[in-house]
């Protein structure tokens, strides 16, 4: 019988116009407490209206190049907020799950501001939108420049839920017709990749509430199922059953999560699991 220790634990829950509102007093904090960080802050944070304009004013800063000046990039940021507003809701769900999953965080700043994982997927969410839009040349431009800047290689085709976390974020890749459902967590150096040059529909598909240890390999068209946990460092070649515990390499069920979010708990020692 799993557990459900994670329900026990406080959560950050806003909705947008509180996120908003408590994104920008801990800004106004900070630049209160730090003045070198001042005009930083007020640049990024303070001297914006919403939270999209905030967002799109960071990731369009940290894209641009001497191909594609900040300001050409920011008005696709801003296209895709204003008419895929789901895409704004999905990040704001990201940084609190951040900040719910990761104990080194207690506030919604610096992920917005400094954790490349959140950039990384929040710049996904713009290539997929032009990929979706047959604006493909582009969405690969995309894709280039955040590998380039975050170390994350996601094919702008790739679906990618919310309330997913890239925790360290360097080196996670994931493939053009992989499936990262809501609620997941992934570690760093992490792929969800093909097993070859096959064409057609075959790469992984992972179910809420999974967590992916660093440096796990999952290949394939196969199903990593819902609640499971994989142990830092496997290699997965077939499907995972849903609540399961899976390790090594081959990767082999060992045991059970002790709760029923393993992607809340990121409790990464698999010897503290319920043993099959």
């Amino acid at each position: 019988m799993i557990n459900s220790k994670v329900a026990d634990m406080p959560q950050t829950q806003y909705c947008s116009d509180e996120f908003w509102k408590v994104l920008k007093q801990e800004a106004q904090t900070v630049a209160k407490r730090e003045p070198i960080l001042s005009s930083y802050l007020h640049a990024c944070i303070i001297n914006h209206h919403n939270f999209e304009s905030s967002l799109s004013f960071i990731l369009s800063n940290k894209l641009s190049d001497d191909v594609m000046p900040t300001l050409t990039v920011r008005e696709m940021f801003d296209e895709a907020y204003m008419l895929s507003p789901e895409i704004v809701e999905a990040a704001i769900i990201d940084v609190q799950a951040v900040v719910n999953r990761d104990p080194a965080v207690s506030e919604l700043l610096p992920v917005v501001l400094h954790f490349k994982g959140f950039h990384a997927l929040q710049i996904h969410r713009l290539a997929n939108y032009l990929w979706h839009k047959s604006r493909k040349d582009l969405s690969l431009f995309m894709q280039s420049r955040n590998s380039e800047n975050t170390g994350v290689d996601i094919h702008p085709a790739a679906t990618v839920g919310k309330g997913v976390m890239f925790d360290h974020a360097t080196g996670i890749v994931i493939g053009e017709t992989a499936v990262v459902e809501d609620n997941v967590s992934i570690l760093q150096n992490v792929t969800l990749g093909g097993t070859g040059n096959e064409q057609g529909d075959r790469h992984p598909k992972i179910r809420q509430g999974v967590m992916i240890g660093s440096g796990a390999k999952i290949l394939g068209n196969i199903e990593i199922g819902e609640g499971s946990k994989v142990g830092a460092g496997s290699v997965v070649l077939n499907d995972v059953p849903c609540c399961v515990t899976v390790v090594g390499v081959p990767a082999q069920i060992v045991g059970r999560p002790d709760c029923n979010m393993p992607c809340d708990s990121m409790k990464q020692n698999v010897l503290e699991d319920e043993s099959e």
